[in-house]
């Protein structure tokens, strides 16, 4: 900077820092008519170099020195600094050759300062130490903001909103106190035979959330071609079984047939026939999702989601249990939306598989590695690591096949296996991916698209997209939802509706 060399010149002695700044500007300095600023800059003798490598150098020696608190220091740097640019501006804008006499006094002026900066042991070595610890503290705080704002965006999604219990409670009274509706469920004899009739387009959703569980249904009754052969098998929990068969009872969805269960009330559904329940029933199992202190914290806060607990969100793996009679139904998550007339997908030929299901490895995302345990030898030995992943939220099963294969016995050998959560952690769909190896249909991607609640999606795709998926925190019915996806999912919410005002929904 102060000699020909550059930016190297950090590493040089004071004395030949000295020496070098004052035997240039001895030199005489020859001028043109006119300034060429770029053949100025290339010249290693001229001014204009020679003070835009002193510039170069003291803003690095102004962020040390704040750095170390030399803050006079670093106001006598900044002061030259700005004298030194404000002379090299006047020369560019003048088109003029600096005069001899200021640049020498400003060369000279900047030349002690640095040397000065050498003094303090503004090096180059000591500058990249500087900036490592800068950068690695500047990480370590990066890392404990990221990691509480992914415990606070957590808890949100987790929250349920106040609206929402509000319903429930308004729900739960009216169920209870209006004889009428009772009265008109138990009315409705033509029900039964439908819930059997295999002619007819089923579909069943497990869920506790009512509102989003009434978007699906009034989504897929609205883009359905024949509404009134659909028929939709609700499983809920004790909790919302009330007001769950209160909603469906009160509104009408275009002739779609509601039918609402408990899975309470399932005889086989205990723990000497369900793994899974015997194990969400262990109290080292509640503390890990709960309190999450048996690991030191090792464990992301996404694995530890007292959801995983819900039976409801187990329930997917014994659906020919729920339905014995069902041969071919539609398994639908409640935070989607359907766009798109479904009836087609009864129709489709998964080639003797049980599950038809839209993959998602794009390239090597999403692929069975990234939901496995690899380094465990029965998974090692059992799955290709490379093998596509696949989605829950839209998926066609093939009922009869299923009790063929006996699936559900697929599921609990794994299950088994994974007390100790060696082989996955997080959720559902790992054991899906387990059961289903080898029993998978690639459906169409338009059938089923993605990312809702979580990123953004092409709208040429969300304009083909016969479900539409909000899989991610960000769900429609939270504060935290996307702004952007959100009228998707409200174009199918009643707002109007005399319950939803009382309960501040808008």
């Amino acid at each position: 900077m102060l000699m020909t060399t550059g930016r190297s010149m950090i590493s040089l002695s004071a004395l030949g820092v000295a020496r070098a700044t004052l035997k240039r500007i001895s030199r005489p300095q020859r001028y043109m008519e006119g300034l060429n600023i770029t053949d100025e800059l290339l010249s290693p003798d001229s001014f204009t170099r020679q003070l835009s490598d002193q510039i170069a150098l003291a803003k690095s020696f102004i962020v040390i020195a704040k750095a170390s608190n030399h803050l006079q220091f670093a106001w006598e740097l900044s002061t030259q600094l700005r004298n030194s640019q404000a002379l090299l501006a006047n020369a560019a804008t003048m088109q003029t050759p600096l005069a001899t006499t200021e640049s020498k006094t400003a060369i000279r002026n900047m030349a002690l300062l640095l040397y000065q900066a050498q003094q303090l042991h503004y090096d180059s070595a000591t500058m990249i130490m500087r900036l490592k610890g800068q950068i690695q503290a500047l990480e370590e705080q990066m890392s404990s903001v990221s990691e509480k704002s992914l415990k606070y965006g957590q808890v949100a999604a987790e929250e349920v909103p106040k609206s929402l219990y509000c319903l429930s409670v308004r729900l739960t009274s009216q169920w209870f106190v209006n004889q009428k509706l009772q009265r008109q469920l138990r009315e409705r004899k033509q029900i039964e035979l439908k819930l059997k009739d295999n002619s007819l387009y089923h579909f069943c959703v497990f869920s506790d959330n009512i509102l989003a569980t009434s978007v699906v249904i009034n989504s897929t009754a609205s883009n359905s071609k024949n509404p009134s052969e659909v028929v939709f098998h609700l499983v809920t929990d004790e909790i919302n079984y009330a007001p769950m068969k209160a909603w469906f009872t009160m509104n009408n969805f275009l002739g779609v047939t509601v039918d609402v269960q408990k899975f309470d009330d399932f005889k086989w559904l205990n723990s000497s026939y369900v793994p899974v329940l015997k194990q969400l029933q262990d109290s080292e199992t509640q503390s890990y999702y709960f309190s999450g202190h048996n690991d030191d914290g090792r464990t992301p806060i996404k694995f530890r989601n007292p959801k995983y607990l819900s039976m409801l969100n187990h329930l997917r793996f014994y659906i020919p249990e729920v339905f014995p009679v069902l041969k071919k139904i539609i398994f639908l998550d409640d935070d989607v939306v359907v766009r798109k007339d479904l009836s087609a997908l009864f129709s489709i030929d998964l080639s003797g598989n049980v599950n038809g299901a839209v993959e998602t490895c794009m390239e090597t995302f999403h692929r069975y590695h990234k939901y496995l345990n690899y380094s465990h030898p029965l998974i090692r030995s059992h799955f290709d690591p490379d093998a596509c992943g696949w989605a829950f939220g839209m998926n066609v099963f093939d009922l009869v096949e299923w009790r063929k294969r006996n699936v559900t016995g697929i599921y609990h050998y794994w299950q088994e296996r994974n007390v100790d959560r060696t082989l996955w952690k997080l959720g559902t769909l790992p054991p899906g991916l387990l059961t289903f190896y080898g029993l998978t249909e690639a459906l169409d991607p338009s059938w089923h698209v993605l990312g809702l609640g979580y990123t953004t999606v092409d709208p040429q795709v969300i304009e083909k997209g016969a479900v539409l998926h909000f899989n991610g925190n960000s769900k429609p019915w939270l504060k935290i939802g996307m702004e952007k996806y959100k009228p998707i999912w409200e174009k199918y919410v009643d707002f109007t509706h005399p319950l939803l005002q009382q309960c501040n929904f808008h």
